[in-house]
């Protein structure tokens, strides 16, 4: 059985409940296989991830409240766009609008029908209904340049521009029904990797949190403020920026690095890196834990966007990089960018 490691400040470590360790780095490998050799081909980490709410493992919906009301308005949403696609110049006549903008409505009723689609299949589906919010302010900003038309019927725009006003409301409440439990949900990863050096030389690297930049995708620069605590800016998407400060929980020298975020940062986050010998002097194996809790509103969708439905893929992809590192003294890089050496 993997062992799994953890930061979270109310879980012991198996030493100090005084449980027996669990068994070598090989019994977690294959029947037959073998720990990677010196100067062997790159291992590819191996990888596990699971949902978790409240340190606990997630079961069935993870918002009760707001996604079955989001599943209603994506039913909507698909109903709406199907007549906006399929009869745009009834539509335009019923709301009081001409007909010439029939190929408007259409791409309207494209967009109705993919946040549908997006609401009632994916498993956060607060980004899209923040996304009908916007949709519904291009509706009636539309709604009101149509006023200005002269042959507009002013009465029945006013009535499509009450009912869209009604819809939104009903967008935003649940939008912000969801954002709000967004931070109770976490998305928890596991990787691991064994690396052709000496314990004490990959936890050494580690332990210097201005160097996870190098190897971790998405984290721009980490700075140590003092022995304990340290200052973390990741990159988002659009040029955003999402920052925290962390501090250092658990540290063994040679063995563990543990840390969390503090309180009232934007990303709820810990984070756990474990260094073993690997039988028979064959490198170190390094096991990564890693779980965080985005925050809810805008920045939710920011922190969701940059750290994705698998976060484990960032671990993998950045323990690739922490091997590379570590045994070749550079990562590969693309043309025109400097490498990166310990």
């Amino acid at each position: 059985m993997t062992t799994h490691y953890t930061s979270d400040r109310h879980e012991k470590t198996a030493e100090q409940r005084g449980e027996p360790q669990g068994p070598p780095v090989s019994a977690g490998l294959p029947q037959g296989a073998q720990p990677s050799r010196p100067g062997s081909a790159l291992q590819r980490p191996q990888l596990r991830t699971s949902q978790a709410s409240n340190g606990r493992r997630a079961r069935g919906p993870t918002h009760p409240r707001g996604v079955p009301f989001a599943r209603t308005l994506g039913w909507f949403s698909i109903g709406l766009g199907l007549a906006e696609v399929m009869a745009p110049r009834a539509l335009a006549r019923l709301i009081g609008v001409s007909g010439e903008h029939h190929m408007l409505l259409r791409l309207f009723g494209l967009r109705e029908m993919a946040s549908g689609v997006g609401l009632l299949t994916q498993r956060r589906p607060a980004p899209w209904m923040w996304g009908r919010v916007g949709g519904d302010a291009l509706d009636l900003a539309c709604l009101g340049a149509a006023l200005t038309v002269d042959d507009a019927k002013p009465g029945r725009i006013a009535a499509a521009m009450a009912a869209v006003a009604g819809v939104t409301a009903l967008d935003v409440l649940c939008s912000q029904q969801l954002s709000q439990s967004a931070p109770q949900q976490g998305q928890r990863a596991e990787s691991s990797v064994t690396i052709n050096r000496a314990p004490a030389d990959l936890y050494r690297f580690w332990r210097d949190f201005q160097n996870l930049p190098r190897f971790m995708p998405h984290l721009s620069s980490v700075r140590v403020d003092t022995a304990r605590q340290s200052h973390w800016v990741a990159q988002g998407p659009a040029g955003t920026t999402v920052e925290w400060d962390a501090e250092i929980t658990d540290d063994q020298p040679g063995a563990l690095i543990a840390w969390r975020s503090l309180a009232g940062a934007d990303v709820g986050q810990t984070g756990s890196v474990r260094f073993e010998e690997a039988p028979g002097g064959r490198g170190t194996f390094v096991r990564v834990c890693m779980e965080y809790h985005p925050p809810g509103g805008a920045l939710g969708i920011v922190v969701a966007t940059l750290f994705g439905e698998e976060p484990g893929q960032h671990i993998q992809e950045g323990l690739r990089r922490f091997k590379q590192l570590m045994e070749a003294g550079e990562t590969a890089t693309t043309a025109g960018q400097p490498s990166a050496r310990p």
